[in-house]
């Protein structure tokens, strides 16, 4: 008898590999579970059988066209099989088969299976193989774009890992832009972003066209915590010495924010970061007023804004405490 699960895989006129005579001269190899398993498996006599076959062939070191069909019916059964994985691609090395074919057969295994670390990597493994990475943008466009699932990793990982090999990069920032207009919260498309600028180099003029972009997007959705990270990020690469100081433009901005009522964690996070950026680069004694600022938004974000992690934001103020006594001390040593 089989499983109804499996027999959804393998269909209900599958006909098991002991009663086909082509397989006749192969001894199935039975899983060694030891003489007492402290909890065997229930597997169905279908994928019982399937896999008994394959360890055999496995063993007796088959790469052949019946051993790869047999790999097609494991992986249906379980498609995060490393090992039948690899023995597919030993087979296809040895059969010097037709890869196109085989990435055919893999847009389907990754339509079914879109968060299957094994398929993504044998993926990978035969574009390298092909040299050929023509299909992968659109392969990755359609899991995350057409499958409803934008922050699918893998796809991501493997568009990454596609762009940077073959130097895709061209049109990747108009795509990342229209998940962006998408999905404005789509922390994975920031990541994109900030991947393809720094392919390109953070030079000051890319700064600025990135800082205008992130600004007007907070505009529209102020409590979206991929734009303010991304905007820290972008801020934090303007070399040595740039902090988040050096861009008045954006000090502005961020103020003129919390001058009109908003108190967005992040927003308020920002200005934590910028006041105790600013309080430590004074003189002592000039910097009391920035270090008040400071101690006021970290007691809001321990009481009101971010109470999980008041522990944080006490911390902070009184780092920030410590600090400023430290240079104080400093001084009047000298």
């Amino acid at each position: 008898m089989c499983d109804s699960s499996d027999e959804e895989f393998l269909g209900t006129d599958w006909l098991p590999y002991s009663a086909r005579s082509e397989w006749a001269d192969v001894e199935p190899l039975a899983q060694d579970d030891g003489t007492n398993p402290v909890v065997s498996i229930a597997y169905s006599q279908m994928f019982r059988e399937v896999f008994d076959y394959m360890r055999a062939v496995i063993a007796r070191g088959e790469k052949s066209q019946r051993a790869l069909d047999l790999t097609t019916d494991a992986l249906r059964l379980n498609p995060a099989n490393y090992t039948v994985w690899q023995y597919r691609r030993d087979i296809l090395r040895e059969l010097k088969a037709d890869l196109n074919a085989e990435l055919d057969y893999l847009s389907e295994v990754i339509g079914q299976n879109a968060k299957n670390y094994q398929v993504w990597h044998h993926r990978r493994v035969i574009v390298e193989m092909l040299n050929d990475p023509s299909n992968e943008l659109k392969l990755t466009e359609n899991s995350l774009v057409n499958d409803g699932d934008a922050k699918n990793y893998h796809a991501w990982q493997h568009r990454q890992w596609a762009i940077r090999t073959f130097n895709l990069y061209d049109d990747e920032l108009n795509f990342v832009d229209r998940l962006i207009c998408e999905d404005q919260r789509n922390n994975s498309a920031w990541n994109q972003r900030f991947f393809v600028i720094k392919h390109f180099g953070f030079t000051p003029d890319l700064i600025q066209r990135e800082l205008t972009y992130t600004m007007n997007r907070i505009r529209i959705i102020k409590n979206n915590e991929s734009a303010w990270n991304y905007l820290v990020g972008v801020m934090r690469q303007g070399g040595k010495g740039q902090g988040l100081s050096s861009y008045p433009e954006v000090v502005a901005f961020v103020e003129e924010i919390y001058q009109a009522g908003n108190r967005s964690p992040y927003l308020l996070a920002f200005l934590v970061d910028l006041y105790q950026e600013q309080a430590l680069h004074q003189k002592v004694g000039e910097s009391d007023q920035l270090a008040r600022k400071v101690y006021g938004l970290c007691e809001d974000m321990a009481t009101k804004h971010d109470v999980i992690r008041r522990k944080y934001w006490q911390y902070v103020a009184t780092h920030l405490k410590n600090q400023l006594n430290k240079a104080a001390e400093q001084q009047e040593q000298q």
